[in-house]
């Protein structure tokens, strides 16, 4: 079944050329299915391709889904235009009242502040409150994992010598978990953080659960409350080339930066990046969908509780 998603999204002509298929929100109330209701807090500042990103991973899965487009009231979007954020995105205040199977979190380039300096922290901390008991299963992507693991657990993030920056291999530490169903022994994730989490501090919490981790990377998920959250470092969504453009960007800044690790053909930025992501970060949202929204979500998605 397709993405149903809002009229007119830019995503929607974008993904098309790629084949995959969407169904706008006039088309998809035609179908008598009650869809996956699924909210996205797009916290990036490039707005359209985080959408393109997001709705392209979670495209790849035969349910119906109801995407909607969450943004923070206290915090004004310098990088994506005002009549774009109007027409596609709510403000937490007309959606708090709502009941969602799952929601997801983005990244945000934040990680060098401390949480109580960020202009929308306040409101963040709310978000994250309401979807405790508003929302089947939640995804807390990058940043947004540092700022969740601290606001409900008070777990510091850590300053890492140089940008974790690159693609890295992988491996569950509990492969039978459904969220891991289907991926091979070792798996690629493209992270670009500068900080990480200290597994003392983590593993200091019995309801918390390190579910996979990369040697150099350090921890990738952590699990809670039985998979109604996962804190996830990387960034499974990313497309081919959004690290590239990150590395291209930093260099013209004379920022300091080095060539994202195992990205590039023969580790040579003029030659094209290999994918080695794709399959994974197909099943990981799929998984998602399937074991930990699809199946544990009421019928009556009122009937969603803490």
């Amino acid at each position: 079944m397709p993405l149903n998603l809002p009229d007119r999204l830019p995503a929607i002509e974008l993904l098309k050329k790629e084949n995959i298929f969407v169904m706008d929100t006039t088309r998809a109330h035609g179908q008598d299915i009650r869809p996956l209701r699924i909210a996205i807090l797009n916290l990036m500042p490039i707005k359209i391709t985080t959408e393109t990103d997001f709705v392209r991973i979670l495209s790849n899965s035969p349910l119906q889904i109801e995407i909607e487009f969450m943004k923070i009231k206290s915090h004004t979007s310098k990088n994506a235009p005002v009549e774009h954020m109007q027409a596609f995105y709510h403000d937490f205040d007309t959606m708090r009242h709502k009941k969602y199977d799952g929601f997801i979190i983005t990244g945000a380039p934040l990680e060098q502040m401390e949480y109580e300096e960020v202009s929308y922290w306040t409101e963040l901390q709310e978000v994250m409150n309401w979807a405790h008991s508003n929302v089947t299963s939640t995804l807390y992507i990058c940043w947004a994992a540092f700022a969740g693991l601290y606001h409900f657990y008070g777990i510091p993030k850590q300053a890492t010598p140089a940008k974790v920056f690159g693609v890295f291999r992988h491996h569950a530490l509990d492969p039978q978990l459904p969220i891991f169903r289907g991926f091979d022994d070792e798996f690629y994730v493209p992270h670009s953080r500068h900080i990480t989490l200290p597994k003392d501090a983590v593993e200091a919490h019995p309801e918390l659960k390190i579910i996979s981790e990369s040697q150099e990377a350090g921890i990738h998920i952590v699990m809670a409350r039985g998979g109604r959250d996962f804190f996830i470092t990387g960034h499974s969504e990313y497309a081919p080339l959004t690290l590239d453009g990150e590395y291209r960007r930093d260099l013209s800044k004379n920022l300091p930066i080095h060539m994202p690790e195992n990205y590039y053909r023969d580790d040579d930025p003029d030659n094209p990046p290999i994918v080695r992501w794709r399959s994974t970060a197909n099943l990981l949202f799929t998984n998602w969908l399937n074991y930990y929204v699809y199946q544990e979500t009421p019928y009556n998605i009122e009937d969603i509780h803490d």
